[in-house]
């Protein structure tokens, strides 16, 4: 049978006509790492968005929920048994081209070693649910950037980084405290989406920019301190910038050079497999230390004041202590520059995908309310956003 582990059977409602018996569905252990996506991406089930609901469903888990390593779970590949004459027969179906995607799948999964014999052996047809229920591709999510972005390629002991702007491109090295050390700093949003949105002095406040400008800010000091640090979204021509209101556009670039999407739900994955790719990468060369540092500013009523607060995963311990040092840093720090001393920032756990399809321990930050008028000024005044960034690098570099 095509298989690579055991297949248990689930019954469901019949498809009307065009499968003879209640479909069994494959069924496959989610590995070290495994989210949702990347299961599905590694049976090139992740183009149709009904492959991700029908793996809710058959495994009865709510929208955006962890997998547990180890555990077993249903993927949207039906188990038909073969007729011995047509794919067309077995199915129930009439259409020629839906028969040969099919066939080929199949070859494909038999290529890859997905699963042991071809159905003309087995005498069992792997059938994508989306096949027969949407067929038309609606998740256009990039494949992950392989090539080097500008500042691999610095001739040795320059150390000019480009993306830092023009007056700070030169990044001196200042200890070797952090290497060996891979960061990946995905600033939010981007592109065709500027996030949640303020208002101050007459001027839009962009989330995409601000979060951005502290992000670079972030990086840099990584660098100077000797880490491997990547900027997930990169913008070519905005540098740090020491403006108060930083100006809305939408030319944000993935690592390397590509687009970043309109489908929020491809944007969104673009980033993860990136990151999920070069952890892979890392790894390989004997990297253990990879961390990844998501950077947003909050939307909330304008009466709202809020302090920075911290988000990890879960099922991440590492996750836990990673941003359980960087509040107790944040927590010192506002004693020590604040009329007295308060702060209000949380530690909690969350389901996001960032946090949950990423590989390297996670840390997901919300600066401020964008919308709040005294938030506002932890953003908008430069010396406050490379506080920020030094707090973070703070907790980060902490031993």
């Amino acid at each position: 049978m095509c298989r690579r582990i055991l297949h248990t059977t689930l019954f469901l409602a019949l498809f009307a006509g065009v499968i003879k018996a209640s479909p069994k569905y494959h069924q496959v252990q989610a590995l070290s790492g495994d989210g949702i996506y990347s299961i599905l991406r590694r049976y090139k089930l992740d183009k149709h968005s009904c492959n991700f609901d029908q793996f809710y469903s058959l495994n009865k888990l709510r929208k955006n929920a962890p997998l547990s390593t180890g555990k077993k779970y249903f993927i949207p590949i039906m188990l038909v048994q073969f007729d011995g004459k047509t794919i067309r027969t077995s199915v129930g179906i009439s259409d020629w081209n839906t028969a040969v995607r099919i066939q080929k799948y199949n070859e494909a999964m038999y290529d890859e070693k997905l699963c042991v014999e071809l159905y003309k052996k087995s005498k069992v047809l792997w059938v994508p649910y989306h096949e027969l229920n949407c067929p038309e591709a609606d998740l256009e999510i990039p494949a992950p950037v392989v090539s080097n972005p500008e500042e691999e390629n610095i001739p040795s002991g320059k150390r000019v980084f480009p993306i830092f702007g023009k007056e700070l491109a030169h990044t001196p090295l200042l200890s070797n405290k952090l290497k060996g050390k891979v960061f990946f700093i995905s600033s939010g949003h981007g592109g065709p989406d500027p996030g949640a949105i303020g208002r101050r002095g007459g001027h839009d406040l962009c989330e995409d920019e601000y979060a951005y400008d502290v992000s670079l800010r972030l990086c840099r000091l990584l660098i100077m301190h000797g880490a491997t640090a990547y900027m997930v979204v990169r913008d070519p021509n905005d540098g740090i910038r020491s403006n108060e209101y930083l100006d809305c556009d939408e030319d944000e670039q993935i690592w390397g050079g590509a687009k970043l999407p309109f489908n929020q739900k491809a944007r969104l994955f673009q980033r993860s497999n990136l990151i999920n790719e070069l952890y892979d990468k890392h790894r390989l060369q004997g990297v253990t230390q990879q961390i990844a540092v998501m950077i947003h500013i909050d939307s909330r009523s304008r009466g709202e004041r809020t302090d920075v607060f911290f988000y990890h995963h879960a099922d991440s311990q590492e996750g836990e202590d990673l941003a359980s040092k960087l509040h107790q840093v944040f927590k010192a720090k506002y004693k020590q520059y604040r009329a007295g001393g308060y702060y209000h920032g949380t530690l909690n756990s969350r389901g996001l995908h960032m946090l949950r399809e990423c590989k390297p321990t996670s840390v997901y930050i919300e600066l401020a309310n964008i919308r709040n008028y005294s938030d506002q000024q932890r953003i908008v005044i430069e010396k406050n956003r490379q506080l920020l960034a030094e707090w973070l690098f703070e907790g980060l570099s902490a031993e």
